[in-house]
């Protein structure tokens, strides 16, 4: 089955939990290495397409708002721990990458790409779990 690309209009749009599946969420230190990591993934294959590209003021009402908003029982799963992280990074001012990344193969060259720049997080969305890659 065939994953699909995540447009910056399809996540403002789902009402849902955040589950990007075929995506990895990437946080840097700064919106700077963010546009960084950008240009590096440009320069490694990955099309202008693949890679969304968010600052910290444009995702923390929505963090808080699904954080606020879980329910009792995913107060201790995985994914309310991902949004806690993530709301915490987006206090921080941290700059933000979406990417495209369904194979293996790409989901290896993101990573390389955030541990070179030395991501603050980078989690891989499969179907039935979540891989952090830093």
């Amino acid at each position: 089955m065939t994953l699909k690309r995540l447009t910056k209009e399809d996540i403002r749009k789902d009402s849902g939990t955040f589950n990007p599946v075929g995506h990895i969420v990437a946080a840097f230190a700064d919106d700077a290495v963010a546009a960084q990591a950008a240009t590096e993934l440009h320069a490694v294959g990955f099309g202008a397409e693949d890679i969304l590209s968010y600052t910290s003021p444009e995702v923390i009402t929505r963090l808080r708002e699904m954080v606020h908003t879980a329910s009792q029982a995913a107060g201790f799963g995985y994914e309310i721990t991902l949004m806690r992280r993530y709301l915490a990074l987006a206090e921080g001012g941290a700059g933000w990458l979406i990417v495209y990344a369904p194979e293996d193969a790409a989901a290896q060259r993101v990573a390389e790409v955030a541990t070179r720049l030395k991501a603050l997080s980078a989690v891989h969305y499969h179907r039935l779990a979540n891989e952090d890659l830093v």
